[in-house]
């Protein structure tokens, strides 16, 4: 598989040394060159999207497209040992995702459609997790939402800051979180392959306002996204919805939410 392949290069890479920009510059360039040289060899006929490469229109005509992030979560690949990074493969066709790989190398995981997980947490629609403990909302630990702690006040949750959109994703899916919520600077290649996996994994994924995540568009941008269970959608949906009223409205926020 692609993606685990370029994670073991990018593990063989680190494992030289180096911290900060210019392992990370490295690891972008290692990456983005492999995946694309490989998909090129395999798939010659297909566009490819990468976050490292130059876009080109041609893909929007195209009938299969990869969106490749080549290294999702720079900041924390460049501060060893952390583990919250992750490569991106997923291939859009047809008008929609059909097909997607998230790899974890630091955590030896590698999810994708090909052989999904079931859903992480069969939550009925409405509740909390089982035991009553307090839900585990996974956020960026360098941007988390505005919004974002008025919501979790109100639900009773506890935010996860978390690098990479791919680990996060991937800890909705194995269960090490209930959801994750994110807006504000995205692109297609930051969420194609962990929305893929997601719902191949049976799980909910959506902007944020419950609207349909879209691929393979002439603006790459993707702002903002919900991945949780299909059972916790409607309440996180609506906490979101009066969260950001309430602070658009300039009220404030309704207590103060835990940060693990």
């Amino acid at each position: 598989m692609l993606a685990g392949e370029a994670g073991r290069r990018l593990l063989a890479l680190r494992d030289q040394g180096g911290a900060g920009k210019a392992l990370k510059d490295a690891g972008d360039r290692l990456s983005h060159e492999f995946l694309t040289e490989e998909l090129a060899r395999l798939r010659p006929g297909d566009a490819v999207l990468s976050e490292e490469g130059a876009d080109d229109p041609a893909r929007l005509s195209a009938n299969r497209v990869w969106i490749v992030d080549p290294l999702d979560g720079t900041r924390e690949y460049g501060e060893p040992p952390r583990t919250d990074w992750a490569v991106h493969v997923a291939l859009w066709a047809d008008g929609d995702l059909t097909a997607g790989a998230v790899a974890l190398p630091a955590q030896d995981v590698i999810l994708s459609t090909a052989n999904p997980a079931g859903p992480a947490d069969a939550v009925p629609a409405g509740s909390q997790p089982a035991g009553g403990t307090p839900l585990r909302l996974l956020v960026s630990r360098s941007r988390p939402p505005d919004f974002v702690t008025g919501m979790a006040a109100s639900l009773g949750a506890v935010l996860v800051p978390m690098g990479s959109a791919g680990a996060k994703a991937a800890a909705v899916i194995t269960g090490q979180a209930d959801a994750y919520v994110h807006s504000g600077g995205q692109y297609e290649w930051d969420s194609a392959a962990p929305v893929a996996v997601a719902r191949a994994a049976g799980l909910h994924a959506s902007r944020i306002d419950g609207s349909d995540l879209r691929y393979n568009q002439v603006n790459l941008s993707v702002p903002d996204i919900l991945i949780c269970p299909i059972g916790l959608a409607a309440t996180l949906l609506a906490a979101i919805s009066s969260s950001r009223s309430a602070q658009s409205a300039g009220l404030g926020e309704p207590g103060r939410a835990v940060t693990q």
